[in-house]
């Protein structure tokens, strides 16, 4: 693996422990794709630290659980004012 590619998987790993963000708003920030960050976060991380890899896993399992309540409260927001 290129190290870039290392330290880019780093980076992304340490911005999701540290802000709990999901795979999007990771994509977003970092300017890659959401593609991209899963696949590093899932595969590539493996092969580089696999400590750090449990740990974010738990991270996105999180979110995962958690999506359709933001998705709840996005549409909410969205028609709030809609209906006044």
């Amino acid at each position: 693996m290129k190290n870039y590619i290392e330290e880019r998987v780093l980076e992304l790993a340490n911005y999701i422990l540290e802000t709990g963000a999901t795979v999007r708003a990771c994509a977003k920030k970092f300017r890659v794709s959401k593609s991209t960050v899963h696949k590093d976060l899932t595969d590539r991380i493996l092969e580089i630290n696999s400590g750090l890899a449990a740990e974010v896993k738990a991270v996105l399992n999180n979110n995962k659980a958690e999506r359709h309540i933001r998705g709840g409260l996005a549409t909410q927001q969205k028609y709030k004012g809609a209906y006044k």
